[in-house]
């Protein structure tokens, strides 16, 4: 047969590792949609990203105290002086400290939580001299969201930090409870865990974990709320993920 009667196929070059049909080779920055996604349900406890997402919501309260006691002091401080020619540059470099939170904010979750956000631009003056740097600066809209985000942002991770914190002891210090089960009637004098105590009427009414049943059940519930931490974990994160985007990016 001749090779005549085979149809041509045009040769492509292969693709790009890593890369699919239809899609540019490059991300966008500033989505980081791929790194938001959570780990499955199963693996979630034992995941590295959940972790990492614990570690930022940890490391999220000390600086969200510093940047709402920046903010606070600075607002303040530049609000007292705004009827003398002090208050301008006080006001000015409120706004620029509040860009350096915002620029150590975005980096924090570039690295914890895979979010890469790109940096809004500093506005430039339109003549030289000190007064048009300093209107530029005060009308600088990305460095007023910086200080909103650092203001709306503090009540916010101290929740997240309770929450997160209560619910990842509380998962692990109720599923591992057979293997302390022991602690109680031997040092404790207790026959089980102590659900609850009180006096009724001058009689005492407590109520123990005791029973290899009361035991277990006690347990699997542990174990639900070590499975949905990391679902819980992941939906305070993206919050945040909300945040960085809307009020420090581009």
């Amino acid at each position: 047969m001749s090779s005549s009667t085979f149809p041509r196929t045009s040769k492509t070059p292969p693709s790009a590792p890593g890369t699919r049909a239809g899609t540019g080779s490059g991300a966008g920055s500033g989505s980081g949609s791929g790194a938001a996604r959570p780990a499955g349900f199963w693996r979630g406890p034992f995941s590295s990203r959940t972790y990492r997402e614990l570690g930022y919501i940890f490391a999220s309260l000390p600086v969200a105290v510093a940047g709402f006691a920046f903010a606070v002091a600075m607002f303040s401080l530049s609000a007292g002086l705004a009827v003398t020619v002090v208050g301008l540059p006080v006001a000015a470099g409120m706004l620029a400290g509040a860009r350096a939170f915002g620029a150590a904010e975005r980096g924090r979750a570039r690295m914890q939580l895979g979010l890469d956000v790109t940096a809004p631009g500093v506005p430039a003056a339109r003549n030289p001299g000190l007064w048009p740097a300093l209107s530029a600066r005060l009308t600088d809209a990305a460095g007023w969201r910086a200080l909103l985000f650092q203001l709306l942002m503090f009540p916010w991770r101290v929740a997240s930090f309770v929450l997160s914190l209560t619910f990842l002891v509380t998962g692990w210090a109720v599923a591992l409870y057979p293997a302390y089960h022991w602690v109680f009637p031997r040092y404790v004098g207790w026959p089980g865990y102590q659900v609850y105590a009180y006096t009724s009427h001058g009689a005492q009414h407590a109520y123990y974990l005791t029973s290899p049943l009361q035991i277990g059940a006690f347990s699997l519930l542990g174990l639900a709320i070590v499975f949905l931490t990391p679902k819980l974990v992941h939906g305070l994160t993206s919050v945040d993920r909300g945040a960085v985007r809307t009020l420090l990016g581009k």
